[in-house]
């Protein structure tokens, strides 16, 4: 796949989006990022359990690494969930550009549920890329397998960093954790296709730095609203004039 593909049932096509997540380069990442989330979790004192389960809840590595940083520097309940809750505020874009691709007439709201929690930056990716050629009568079962996927790789990797733990380098770790931002970074780099994406993504890279040097607070979020704010500037510009 990418060529169109056509499923027999619905467990047909969940398999297949199992299948297609397994032999993803994004299985890779997910690999290394929790491995270092497991070994991190081991050396705070959480236990193996919790690892694997706070997986399935909350299924996304920064929201996890925040929650395991900020129990390791003693942070309250309140603080954890405050940051967690604004960490996942990240995905909500990628839920409403995905969820119309895989609706399909008569779909109810229990059923979309379980894929609106699934959406992930690796599951996201992979379905912009592969349910234009599903049919849109299977895109549900196939975005779930793929989402499974997905997960039962992280749940088993982060079990096997957290025995690692004893014997994995803190650089290493942190490497590995590093995994994660620098492949949506490059899979960004290589999505963009219209100036507009294009100018968003330099004004980021060249804003970021700055404001980080200049110890602005809140650094990130002003990097996203200034650089895009320019960014759709020139572009209802150019809409304009052309």
């Amino acid at each position: 796949m990418p060529e169109s593909k056509t499923f027999e049932t619905s467990a047909a096509a969940f398999a297949s989006g199992a299948g297609q997540a397994l032999t993803s380069v994004y299985v890779v990442v997910l690999i290394g990022t929790y491995i270092g989330l497991g070994a991190l979790a081991h050396d705070v004192g959480l236990s193996s359990t919790w690892m694997m389960a706070s997986t399935v809840i909350v299924w996304a590595g920064p929201a996890q690494l925040i929650i395991i940083s900020a129990i390791g520097t003693g942070g309250s309940l309140i603080e954890v969930a405050l940051a967690v809750t604004l960490s996942a505020m990240r995905l909500f874009p990628m839920v409403v550009a995905l969820l119309p691709m895989m609706r399909r007439p008569g779909s109810r709201l229990p059923e979309m549920l379980l894929p609106t929690h699934f959406t992930s930056i690796s599951m996201w990716i992979e379905s912009l890329r592969l349910l234009p050629h599903v049919g849109r009568e299977h895109r549900l079962a196939f975005c779930n397998g793929l989402s499974s996927g997905y997960m039962a790789t992280a749940v088993v990797a982060g079990y096997v960093g957290y025995y690692l733990a004893a014997g994995l380098p803190p650089l290493l770790a942190s490497i590995l954790l590093f995994l994660t931002p620098l492949s949506f970074f490059l899979s960004t780099v290589n999505n963009a296709r219209q100036v507009v994406e294009k100018i968003a993504l330099v004004l980021g890279l060249a804003l970021g730095p700055l404001l980080a040097y200049w110890q602005v607070e809140l650094d990130l979020l002003w990097t996203g609203v200034i650089g895009g704010s320019i960014a759709y500037a020139f572009g209802r510009y150019r809409r304009r004039t052309s």
